[in-house]
């Protein structure tokens, strides 16, 4: 993606972590959980080509990428929003969703890159087999996400800090159990849930059919995190137990400042400091804010990493209700929406050439298109 098009110079940004990877080889070629190795087969069988599946030629409104009801605005009833001309506030809308999206890319870089040293580090060959597969999907949501801002909306935001302190302490750190669990639990839950808000709001086919597609290989993802810590959070002591559910909690309120847009206000030239607090005070934002843990609540209960640390920052965050939710069924919901999205797709192709088709002959108009994989 061309650098031209972000909102801050990219030469301010550069970024480099250090690890300390241990990489881990597996010669038992035999055995293999069940349950991982069908994750494997569906990873398999479910790739797909960003540039054949999503229709690129759809044009987006940039005043309004989504075609989303202004009330989805962080900033909607605040005296900011009250003092704009509606050319400012499909600024606004145009800078938001592309802030949004720039996030989505920069998650997805850093999932590339902990799914590849998942597969260096991770001591199971099933566990390697299923990692590998992922490598590929999160190449594929980086060359999706990257060609919507710049061949769409023609402009991106660099990491957001909160983000890139969460990627640092994920990446940085040597213990492979810790990949999984900032990036496949946490990082990977709270975009399902992302993604999932912009899928069922947006208008626009565009952005609803790309989060949609995601999502249908992020449930794996996450399925994946989940299968491979619920058995070795089992084995661990008290010290590491404690460890990681601290680190859980840090993360969880690093990811929820993270939604605040503070670089979305100073780049327009607003007040940004009374649009954060705006942002954090609005009873709307804090139940949007909320939903964002409605996959990470369950997946941590899954894997047993729910002690007092992490059930006293969800009850301070007020997602505690989440605890129930059956992550399956989300799963489930995610390859249906996906699956709705491609067959709605294939009818309008299908009426296309149909209409293309004079009456009462089998043969196209000139020039129409012709349906040759039927």
């Amino acid at each position: 993606m061309t650098t031209r098009i972000y909102a801050l110079p990219v030469q301010e940004t550069g970024w480099h972590v250090p690890s300390g990877s241990t990489t881990a080889f597996d010669w038992d070629y035999d055995e293999g959980r069940d349950r991982l190795l069908g994750l494997y087969d569906k990873g398999k069988k479910r790739q797909w080509d960003a540039a054949e599946r999503i229709d690129w030629s759809h044009q987006v409104d940039l005043d309004n990428p989504l075609l989303a009801p202004e009330e989805t605005v962080p900033i909607y009833g605040s005296r900011t929003w009250a003092s704009l001309g509606e050319r400012e506030r499909g600024q606004v809308r145009h800078h938001m969703i592309a802030w949004q999206f720039s996030q989505f890319l920069h998650g997805e870089q850093g999932a590339l890159i902990c799914a590849s040293k998942i597969v260096q580090t991770v001591p199971d060959l099933d566990a390697k087999f299923y990692a590998a597969t992922q490598v590929m999907d999160e190449a594929r949501h980086v060359e999706a996400y990257s060609r919507y801002l710049r061949d769409k909306l023609d402009l991106a935001y660099p990491i957001n800090p909160h983000l890139k302190s969460l990627l640092n302490d994920v990446i940085a750190d040597a213990r492979w159990d810790m990949t999984y669990l900032g990036m496949q639990v946490l990082i990977e839950g709270l975009a399902l849930a992302a993604f999932g808000l912009i899928r069922d709001m947006a208008v626009d086919p565009l952005a609803k059919a790309i989060n949609a597609y995601v999502m249908q290989d992020e449930a794996r993802h996450v399925a994946f995190g989940r299968l491979a810590l619920r058995e070795y959070y089992k084995q661990l002591s008290d010290r590491e137990r404690s460890e990681r559910e601290e680190f859980c909690v840090e993360a969880c309120y690093l990811m929820r400042d993270r939604f605040l847009g503070e670089e979305i206000w100073r780049t327009l030239g607003f007040d940004a400091d009374d649009c954060i607090r705006y942002v954090r005070e609005s009873e709307t934002l804090q139940q949007f804010r909320s939903l964002l843990f409605s996959r990470i609540v369950p997946t941590l209960r899954d894997i047993g990493m729910f002690g007092p640390k992490v059930r006293a920052a969800f009850a301070d965050m007020g997602v505690l209700g989440f605890e129930q939710l059956d992550v399956e069924a989300l799963m489930a919901d995610d390859e249906a929406v996906a699956e709705a999205i491609d067959a709605q797709r294939r009818r309008q192709v299908a009426d296309t050439v149909e209409a293309g088709r004079p009456e009462g002959s089998g043969e196209p108009r000139r020039g129409a298109p012709v349906d040759r994989e039927g």
